[in-house]
């Protein structure tokens, strides 16, 4: 499956007119849509589309991704890991950041001051990953796992509203 998602690391909001959201929505609706495809449905020429859609790749309000199905794939163990950190939390998420079983990041407000989504191929992979390498890192305080039983729902296709 091919989706198209906004990137948070954008600095400033960029405007977008209705043509660039219906580009974005026919991209989430399938990635793998030729130029020209859009173009008719969107009502501009092959090439303007390109154009458009290289500036919301250029400017990182979208990407354009392929996203797999994690149990087809080997990995059997789905988390969300709350964390509760004890000083700067920069560190903590720039260390979640690159580990390769964490997906998503985010600092919040409330009972976590961060919240990571981890893939692990099983439940001793997700074992290791929170008591050798998430726990003991610094600041770390407390770490809460909810571990996921049943995926209901994963679109990206929310499109531009």
């Amino acid at each position: 499956m091919t989706t198209v998602t906004r990137l948070a690391s954008s600095s400033a909001d960029v405007r977008l007119d209705d043509v660039s959201k219906a580009i974005i929505e026919q991209l989430q609706e399938d990635g793998r849509q030729s130029y020209a495809t859009i173009a008719k449905r969107v009502g501009l020429s092959e090439a303007a589309v390109r154009q458009r859609v290289q500036r919301l790749l250029d400017q990182e309000v979208m990407q354009i991704v392929a996203v797999t199905d994690p149990l087809q794939v080997g990995f059997h163990r789905q988390a969300m890991i709350g964390i509760r950190v004890d000083g700067d939390l920069l560190p903590v998420g720039d260390a979640l950041t690159a580990m390769s079983e964490v997906s998503y990041v985010v600092t919040t407000a409330g009972s976590f001051d961060l919240l990571a989504e981890v893939v692990c191929e099983d439940d001793a992979e997700l074992l290791d990953l929170l008591t050798r390498r998430i726990r003991t890192l610094p600041g770390v305080q407390t770490t809460e796992t909810f571990v996921y039983l049943k995926l209901n729902k994963q679109h990206y296709n929310w499109g531009t509203r």
